[in-house]
């Protein structure tokens, strides 16, 4: 077979010669415009694809014949290796690429990205900016119905706070990934660390507070130092995780206390309104206890100086009595003896009587009487 054959599958001429079956690989000129078949000439099928395959190694060459069709499918397939580092990276979402299992870079941007085909880099896609919910204390099921049905944790939701009472907490974590570099290689089993960080956090707090701001309004500070507890140890760990909001959404006294916590939420009840009304007696014997304490004072201040002043006036008049009665003892005497009996009678009934009478009978002359009616007639 000579080169030129080696060329055409076929047979020589391209099947140009119309003469013989040879040059027809169908084994019979099917152009026969008579449309009459000749029986004895049926094309062999078997011959056929033997002829055609004969021929077509005779197209390779003669030292190594299947190097071309190889190299081919080496060609296909390294492309179609090569094109499946191609991804896509949507909104919200960053692709963390590896070279070898090492961090090579991440793509933050939205887009298509390319990385070398496995095992050389692998590509991961994390959703970054999407709010996840983290429920603590208990679980969020579905009734039979389609409903929502909670069950309670006993084992997460029970705490102990610092006046030694036992609460039932049921906290709502929601968190974003703010580096997912940080998510993926520096923390392992991340959901259950951030749990696990959320409940040391949530019993940490609860532990140093009463229970009575807990379950009435002291909530919004304490789910706010709740977050700032979980961020600062979320933040020691590198762990690429952003807690966006913590919200207590039950906070409650457990049921086998209920009964104990309301005797002593009534206690503390009335020892409030005794102090309040304890508190309102104060108020009101503090001011006039005040006020009768500065009369008092008033008071023995101007005895004390009345006192003093009357003693003083009394010295005085003694002294200037005595330097009377130094100059004239007789006429001094005399005077203090009248002073001092009228001091004496002018409140006693008086009586004169005239015994220089020779008649026997004794004169009387009822001063008082004549006082008193005197008094009337001038009123």
């Amino acid at each position: 077979m000579g080169r030129d054959d080696r060329k055409n599958p076929w047979g020589s001429n391209g099947g140009s010669n119309k003469g013989g079956n040879g040059d027809n690989p169908w084994g019979s000129n099917r152009g026969n415009k008579g449309g009459k078949k000749d029986s004895g000439n049926d094309p062999d099928i078997d011959e056929m694809l033997r002829r055609a395959q004969d021929n077509f190694k005779g197209m390779l060459p003669e030292n190594f014949q299947g190097a071309p069709l190889i190299g081919l499918i080496i060609i296909v397939l390294a492309a179609l290796w090569l094109a499946s580092g191609f991804y896509v990276v949507n909104p919200g979402e960053n692709a963390v690429v590896q070279r070898f299992g090492k961090w090579q870079r991440t793509q933050a941007e939205p887009g298509l990205g390319y990385a070398l085909p496995a095992p050389i880099e692998t590509k991961t896609v994390i959703k970054v900016q999407e709010i996840k919910r983290m429920n603590i204390g208990f679980v969020d099921g579905l009734t039979r119905g389609g409903g929502n049905a909670r069950r309670d944790l006993p084992e997460e939701s029970l705490m102990l706070t610092s006046d030694r009472n036992i609460v039932d907490l049921d906290v709502v974590i929601q968190w974003n990934i703010k580096s997912a570099e940080e998510y993926l290689f520096n923390i392992l089993d991340q959901e259950n660390t951030i749990k696990k960080v959320a409940e040391s956090a949530i019993r940490e707090v609860v532990g140093q507070t009463d229970m009575f701001p807990i379950i009435t309004t002291g909530r919004a500070a304490i789910a706010e130092a709740i977050q700032k507890i979980i961020q600062n140890n979320l933040d020691e760990y590198k762990s690429g995780v952003n807690i966006t909001q913590v919200l207590i959404d039950r906070a409650d006294v457990h049921p086998d206390v209920q009964a104990a916590f309301q005797d002593v939420q009534s206690a503390k009840q009335d020892a409030e309104d005794i102090q309040n009304r304890a508190n309102a007696y104060r108020e009101d014997i503090l001011p006039r206890a005040r006020g009768a304490a500065i009369k008092n004072i008033q008071e023995a201040t101007g005895y004390k100086e009345s006192t003093v002043a009357k003693a003083t006036g009394d010295a005085d008049r003694f002294n200037s009595v005595y330097k009377a009665y130094q100059t004239g003892k007789d006429v001094t005497r005399e005077r203090i003896f009248i002073e001092t009996m009228e001091d004496v009678l002018k409140n006693a009934n008086k009586i004169i009587m005239d015994s220089g009478n020779s008649q026997g009978v004794v004169p009387y002359l009822p001063l008082n009487q004549l006082n008193s009616n005197t008094n009337n007639q001038s009123k």
